[in-house]
């Protein structure tokens, strides 16, 4: 029998506002048709599902970083032109189970690592050059992201439909 690790309260904490977050985008995509979580309402690019997927994809990398550093973050080649959009083939159905087996893989990451456990960056322009994050710091950038694009998704969706996330 496996033993799963013990999460502290910290990361317990920082998790439950993480699901929060996500909750709020799989709330925001509720009830759309595959046409329309592929739709790009607005002046932006940016679809529903492409939302889903993006933040899906961010998530899993970052959790790649917490683990093993930048080598293990960029082992999986990232699909730029792709990650923001819904292909053929992709169903916001998928997308939002592969996001929810994300979502459980990361719970089971996060119980296993000591949160000042800290990575080099990857080098890159966006980042600060020597810089390392901790698992404190990527869970918290995590909860960023999927904030900002929770408050995208409702955007799009009240462009879409006019439902609205948050009232």
């Amino acid at each position: 029998m496996t033993r799963t690790a013990q999460l502290t309260t910290e990361q317990t904490d920082l998790l439950t506002t993480l699901a929060k977050h996500r909750g709020f985008l799989r709330f925001t995509v509720q009830g759309l048709t595959d046409e329309q979580a592929s739709a790009t309402p607005t002046a932006s690019a940016l679809s529903l599902g492409g939302l889903v997927k993006h933040v899906r994809n961010v998530e899993e990398s970052w959790m790649r970083f917490a683990v093993g550093g930048a080598e293990l973050m960029e082992s999986v080649e990232n699909d730029w032109e792709n990650g923001f959009r819904m292909v053929p083939g992709e169903t916001l159905e998928s997308l939002l189970a592969d996001y929810e087996a994300t979502a459980r893989k990361t719970g089971e990451l996060v119980a296993g690592l000591d949160m000042d456990t800290a990575h080099p960056l990857p080098v890159a322009p966006w980042f600060e050059s020597g810089a390392s994050w901790t698992v404190r710091r990527v869970l918290l950038h995590l909860i960023a992201e999927t904030s900002q694009h929770a408050g995208h998704a409702d955007i799009l969706r009240e462009t879409l439909d006019g439902q609205k996330t948050m009232g």
